[in-house]
Order: C-alpha cells, then structure tokens, then sequence
C-alpha cells in the first residue's frame, strides 16, 4: 500500500504534537551530544553534558583545552567514555584547527562540503554528521536511523535491507525542502519507534497501526 509521507506525519504529530528535539541550549552542545548520544540514552547524555556545564566547558576552545584523561571521566556517564573522549577530540581539532572555534564559519560552510569534513572525522558516521548538520546547523538534511528503517519496513513503505542512503533519500526526494518539518518529523519517528516499533512491535495503539499490511507488521525474510 502507498502511504504519502506527509500522510504519515499528519498522524505521528496528531497523536505526539511537537517533540523539542534536539533537547540542548546551544548548537555547539547539539555537536557535543550527538557524539555521546551513540550507543546509549539520552537520560545518560544530559548527565556528562551536565558535568561539562558546571565546569563551563561548552565552548570549543574550553573543552579543546581539556586533557584527553579529564575529559573521560567529565563524560563517562555517557558510556564507552574513553572511545567518546577520543571522537569528541577528533571533532574540536576541526572546529579549533580548522575553523579557529567558529561555529558561525562553520555552519557557513556549504551543507555537501561541511558533511564531507565531518564524515572525514575519525568516529563521525553519517547519522551523527547529519545530526549536526541539522540540529546544529540548521542545514536542510534528512536523519536517518534504526528507528526510521523499522517504522517504514514493517509498513512495507522500504525494504528491510535499504541502506542509510537509500533511506535519505526515500524522505528527502518526496519531502519539501523544510528544516523545521525534517527536524520534526525524525523526532516523531523516534518517539514512535521507542513506544511502538520497538524490537518485538506493539503495534495496538500506534497512531500508524491502521497503516499495516492486511496481515500485520513485515518482518526481513530469513
């Protein structure tokens, strides 16, 4: 079954309303959280952003300053702290180095350029550069992730097996060109991958269950 996008959104914001994501004070903080937020929950995130907070150390050059070993134990509520540490580093050597901690010459960089210097750094994959790109920068890039791909696969909207870019550019192709509603409509996504299209789907009550194939949710062919 064909489904619109905006189809999709429509119920997904009727039954959420906004989501305020990405939740950070600034867009350097944005930079800082998406490196933390991989492989762990928010909750943990805002508990080592919290620590760098109090120690005033959300600025580029601040936390550039900070030696490798203080700044693991300032994040290690976010997990895997020393890896953290290491492509937080590798992130502020291009902010600091490249353009003297200038978020604003950064952010004025064109958006397929400044993607391609992130990517570059050791420890940035495309959802997190994306999600600079968009929440930081305010740059007009879809984000993608498991949530996005679980959402759209059990609908039969896209294959299981449909790659980060695949998946792009299924949003980006049919979608206006709207940073606010790309911005929105990844956080609804992921509010209704973590209460519904979970691992084992609990689809009763899902604002897309109506959208289901006959036979219930898809599941990857074995």
């Amino acid at each position: 079954m064909s489904v619109s996008l905006k189809r999709i959104y429509d119920r997904l914001f009727a039954a959420y309303g906004p989501q305020h994501w990405w939740p950070a004070h600034t867009p350097f903080e944005v930079m800082i959280g998406a490196v933390l937020v991989q492989n762990t929950s928010w909750q943990n995130v805002r508990k080592a952003i919290g620590n760098l907070r109090r120690l005033d150390l959300l600025e580029p050059h601040a936390l550039y300053a900070v030696p490798p070993e203080e700044l693991e134990e300032l994040i290690r509520p976010a997990g895997y702290f020393r890896i953290k540490a290491r492509r937080l580093r590798n992130l502020l050597v291009l902010l600091v180095e490249h353009y003297e901690g200038s978020l604003e010459a950064t952010f004025r960089t064109p958006l397929a350029e400044l993607r391609e210097q992130l990517l570059a750094v050791n420890g940035i994959g495309p959802e997190t550069a994306d999600s600079i790109l968009l929440y930081a920068a305010g740059m007009p890039t879809f984000v993608v992730d498991t949530y996005t791909l679980r959402v759209l696969a059990r609908h039969g909207w896209i294959a299981f097996d449909a790659d980060y870019y695949q998946l792009q550019d299924h949003f980006e192709s049919r979608l206006p060109d709207d940073v606010q509603l790309w911005n929105e409509y990844h956080a609804l996504l992921v509010r209704v991958g973590k209460e519904h299209c979970r691992k084992r789907p609990l689809c009763r009550g899902c604002p897309l269950e109506e959208l289901l194939p006959p036979s219930g949710p898809m599941e990857p062919e074995e």
